[in-house]
């Protein structure tokens, strides 16, 4: 498919970042219908993505993700990513409140 832009990207963190996508994401995995949202909201932005789309990017992004935290959280700096710190505000917290409910 077409190449995602910074701003395509930039975008779609934005909505992922939407407290709301996140609960249905994290809840779910036949996830269909919360993508059609995620490719409606880009919409709006000027943005033509089909869901099939945003998923695949919303998978590639947490997988390359994952990844570098793990690199780093063995000690290697060598691993980064260009959007990193905002995946991290999302994602970042996600593991740290699944792993404080699975302590209680």
């Amino acid at each position: 498919g077409k190449h995602w832009t910074v701003n395509e990207v930039r975008a779609l963190i934005r909505i992922w970042s939407d407290k709301n996508i996140q609960q249905q994401l994290e809840g779910t995995v036949r996830n269909k219908k919360i993508f059609e949202q995620v490719a409606a909201r880009l919409q709006k932005f000027g943005i033509d993505r089909d869901w099939k789309q945003c998923r695949t990017k919303y998978k590639n992004l947490k997988h390359e993700y994952k990844s570098v935290k793990s690199a780093q959280d063995s000690g290697s700096t060598s691993k980064s990513m260009k959007f990193f710190n905002e995946l991290d505000a999302i994602l970042g917290h996600c593991t740290m409140e699944q792993a404080s409910k699975s302590d209680n």
